[in-house]
């Protein structure tokens, strides 16, 4: 089994901010530390904090970037501009012992949107801050001695606002698009199974793979079903530093009802995420890694990150 330390939490895919909807308000699907696939087999309590950034500025259809100047303004359709995505996400979690789990995952949103709407002429402009979607995650990994492999099981709670309006532009005062609310306004079951392995004694490897299914329509949105998929490997020949290369995959459907903006929603998407741990001690480890896109396939038109950077710190204790 591979050592770990002082066994980080899980914030995976679990910690992007909206995934994939529509309208780019999409996040990294990062692992940020290795084992926050849900890992821990010590008792105790555990305690993450991280910043994500990304700015989502290009604007791309199908598998290619498109350029906007080809697109006339009015058009009959939006004509995204960009997001900008300043998040931190605190995650709280605590194993009374080695084969259970239960994990409380709570984002906030700093984010700034700006789109030409469908017949304008002048942009629109959004920024919003707030309490995003919570999410309470429990696992369970006694199959094994080793604690090896598990399955992940929660839901996430509708808590995040999803009253913004536009603040300045053409569209001031009108509501903003449903895949840009710091909520989904859903209910939404997750399911996943993650597994470790040793390559030799300084590499190691982990996989993990999560479900992420609404369970109903509401205020005439429901966002499409996801799936987030991991891969790792690192690197432990080192006292203090641990680097560490993933590739993360995320793929959802198209969203949908009355306010949904179902022709441009729904992604495929890869990304290849280099990073490293620090350990100043036993207990508490920083991180840093940078994330970006090696395959991308969008419905309609939408927008996503060139690169996207994450930073934190663990804590247990």
């Amino acid at each position: 089994m591979l050592s770990l330390r002082s066994n980080l939490t899980f914030l995976s895919i679990l910690l992007a901010p909206s995934v994939a909807q529509a309208c780019g308000a999409c996040g990294c699907t990062l692992n940020s530390d290795w084992a926050s696939q849900g890992y821990a087999v010590q008792p105790g309590f555990r305690l993450d904090l991280r910043y994500d950034y990304f700015n989502q500025d290009q604007l791309r259809s199908g598998t290619q970037s498109v350029d906007r100047g080809s697109y006339p303004i009015p058009n009959d359709q939006e004509i995204q501009q960009k997001t900008l995505n300043r998040n931190l996400t605190l995650t709280l979690d605590y194993s009374p012992n080695a084969d259970w789990g239960l994990a409380l995952v709570v984002p906030t949103y700093n984010r700034y949107h700006m789109t030409v709407a469908a017949g304008d002429t002048d942009p629109s402009f959004s920024q919003a801050s707030g309490l995003g979607d919570v999410r309470v995650l429990g696992r369970y990994q006694g199959f094994s001695d080793d604690h090896s492999f598990g399955v992940q099981f929660g839901v996430k709670l509708p808590t995040g606002g999803t009253k913004q309006t536009f603040n300045a532009g053409a569209e001031v005062g009108q509501p903003l698009d449903a895949g840009l609310q710091l909520g989904t306004g859903t209910t939404d079951l997750l399911l996943g199974f993650y597994a470790f392995g040793s390559l030799t004694p300084d590499w190691g490897c982990f996989g993990q793979v999560l479900f992420q299914k609404p369970m109903a329509e509401r205020n005439g949105f429901r966002p499409g079903d996801g799936v987030n998929a991991s891969l790792g490997l690192r690197y432990t020949g080192f006292a203090e530093f641990t680097p560490q290369l993933q590739l993360n995959l995320r793929a959802e459907g198209r969203e949908s009802g009355l306010i949904a903006d179902t022709p441009n929603s729904g992604a495929t998407l890869a990304y290849l995420s280099p990073g490293l741990t620090y350990s100043i001690s036993h207990s508490l480890q920083i991180y840093a890694f940078g994330q970006v896109p090696v395959a991308q396939r969008v419905n309609g038109l939408q927008l996503e990150p060139r690169f996207s950077v994450s930073l934190g710190l663990h804590w247990s204790f």
